[in-house]
């Protein structure tokens, strides 16, 4: 959360025209009523970044980018929310008063701020002692991996003193009390007294995605136990939901991510020029890991170890990206166990090699799976079978369903039209199952008119039809009335969708005029404001490209479509024998009746 009011982040907006923002960082030329250059988020030869100076909003029409100054700062300069409002004020002159804390918001606040002082102390501590005499031998094991000065400054790779009290006598002389020292997560106090977590050992400080230091992965100097040792989670470092080298790889060009197992993995590749790769801290990959991911790229690469549990964490690994909607692919790295050794063994051109070759995440699955089976024998051939038909009914869309039988029947030699008929055989078994379960997903809460802000269904997951129909609201002010004539905020879905409508009903309700770019402000989390962006960028520019005698009529059937599942949702919260429901129906047959008779000019 931002500690400055809603009227404090409009006027620092308000302060700093968007083109002359941009244009500080990216060339922009003017192209009719929008600016344009070419975008600062991807790799590019033709402009397609556009800046809307009537709306102060940026939209790229390559890779989808979009938001405000404040998004741009963000994204562009790696800054948090309120880091973004600070420095624009500063740009413009402007001096901010910070809302008022309550005494424990200020207590948590600034505690966060020791804890995270701390921890950027002893990353300082840690580096400057790996170039002394003391760090010597540690020193010359990151050499003997390969490792390059520049390498080393990037990560801040360090080393812990054989003492093992040392970096906490430093600590004390720095003034940190106790009290704070023993919430850092890099001491152990019992009644033996205070003894470092990590001594004797390489260091990695891990970053969170604005560069911070929240805390340490640590591997054993000799011979001791255990090999490698993280710090343990803290009011500042959440494991599952961070990612070594989010904090170089969240300004790669390349477009995608590269998921590697370690530390190492992620150096040795960055040093090989791959500055895309992220490790999730040698713990098993977590749906929040994922979720982080998602905000940054759709696009994800598997490098994990080519050995047995290499394989299982991947195939654990798949599910939980196809969930956030990302089809990930495997890079095949033997004979080489590991992306650094394979790095090490055959160099770069080779690994980008592999990457080119990467297998898709079903075929993968498939040819693990075909290893349970001696598919030699017609028997089992079938049971083989039967599985992947299985597998092929998790692709709801017909298309994509079909893509995948034809793709998988060409791998393993499987007749396509016995696969597809085995397939629908397959999928109707499973629609006989679940029905019951479909029909009561439905809950009475659907109508709960409490305002939410931000958390809700996931950016892949929002309503499609309601996300066009509020672009429509900010594309054409003009259909405000009619929308909100049939629909209230409480009938769009909970979360983001829901608090947009709120925000496009305030204005509309207060001023008449509509201000997307305060509505974008008005979410504290990226994903949520990215989401928003979208609605009032690539929805608008595709309803831009309607024709314009079309454009009535396309209005109208989402208008349709959407109070039609607003009645349905409400009606299915209730008994099959309410008499409320047949109301609803009387009033949901009404409403479309009405919406058909509607004259929409297509302007």
């Amino acid at each position: 959360m931002s500690h400055y009011d809603q009227n404090t982040i409009e006027e620092v907006r308000r302060a700093n025209d968007i083109v002359e923002v941009i244009g500080e960082y990216v060339p922009l030329k003017k192209s009719g009523s929008n600016y344009f250059g070419l975008c600062p988020f991807h790799s590019e030869k033709s402009p397609s970044f556009s800046v809307n100076p009537q709306r102060q909003m940026y939209h790229c029409f390559g890779c989808g980018a979009s938001g405000t100054v404040y998004q741009f700062y963000e994204n562009y300069l790696h800054m948090s929310f309120p880091e973004a409002v600070r420095a624009l004020a500063q740009r413009a002159g402007i001096t901010l008063k910070e809302s008022a804390d309550t005494p424990e918001q200020k207590r948590r606040r600034q505690r966060r701020d020791l804890l995270l002082a701390a921890q950027k102390e002893a990353a300082y501590y840690y580096y400057s002692l790996l170039h002394s005499d003391h760090g010597k031998a540690c020193l010359a094991y990151f050499k003997k991996r390969g490792l390059s000065d520049k390498t080393m400054i990037s990560f801040g790779l360090g080393y812990s003193d054989a003492f093992s009290d040392d970096l906490y006598r430093h600590l004390k002389k720095k003034g940190y009390k106790d009290d704070i020292l023993k919430d850092t997560g890099l001491f152990t106090f019992d009644e033996r007294g205070v003894r470092d977590k990590f001594f004797n050992r390489a260091m990695f400080p891990i970053m969170d995605q604005y560069s911070k230091v929240i805390g340490f992965g640590g591997r054993v100097m000799g011979d001791g136990q255990p090999k490698y040792l993280n710090s343990p989670e803290t009011e500042i470092f959440d494991k599952s939901h961070t990612l070594y080298g989010l904090f170089l790889a969240r300004r790669s060009r390349r477009g995608y991510f590269i998921l590697c197992e370690g530390y190492m993995d992620v150096i040795a590749l960055h040093q090989g020029g791959f500055d895309c790769a992220v490790a999730s801290l040698g713990t098993s990959l977590t749906t929040g890991q994922v979720s982080v991911i998602s905000r940054f790229t759709k696009d994800v690469y598997l490098s994990y170890d080519s050995d047995g549990a290499g394989i299982k964490a991947a195939l654990r690994a798949i599910p939980m990206f196809r969930k956030e909607g990302i089809t990930p692919r495997i890079i095949h790295m033997d004979p080489y166990k590991d992306p650094d050794e394979f790095i090490k063994a055959v160099g770069s051109n080779e690994y980008q090699k592999r990457i080119d070759e990467a297998e898709n995440f079903f075929i993968f699955e498939i040819r693990q799976l075909q290893k349970n089976y001696d598919t030699t024998d017609p028997g089992m051939r079938t049971e083989f079978q039967r599985e992947i038909a299985k597998k092929l009914c998790g692709f709801k869309e017909q298309l994509e369903r079909d893509n995948y039988t034809d793709a998988v029947c060409k791998e393993f030699n499987i007749p396509v039209e016995a696969m597809r008929s085995l397939v629908k055989e397959t999928a109707a078994q499973e629609i006989i199952k679940t029905s019951a379960r479909a029909r009561s997903r439905y809950s009475a809460g659907n109508q709960d008119p409490v305002r939410p802000h931000g958390k809700g269904p996931a950016a892949g997951t929002v309503d499609k039809s309601q996300s066009l129909l509020l672009s429509w609201v900010s594309y054409r002010p003009d259909l405000f009335e009619v929308v909100f004539k049939f629909l209230k905020p409480p009938d769009f879905q909970e979360g983001v969708l829901r608090s947009t409508a709120y925000e496009m009903y305030d204005q509309m309700q207060k001023s008449g005029i509509m201000n997307p770019a305060a509505i974008i402000d008005s979410f504290d989390e990226i994903e949520d404001q990215n989401v928003v962006s979208r609605i009032f960028h690539e929805y608008v520019r595709d309803l831009q490209a309607t024709p314009k005698d079309e454009r009535g009529r396309a209005f109208t059937q989402t208008l349709s479509r959407v109070v039609a599942k607003a009645y349905d949702e409400r009606m299915n919260s209730l008994e099959a024998t309410d008499v409320a429901r047949f109301e609803l129906v009387r009033q949901k047959n009404e409403s479309l009746s009405e919406i058909s008779k509607l004259h929409i000019p297509n302007a």
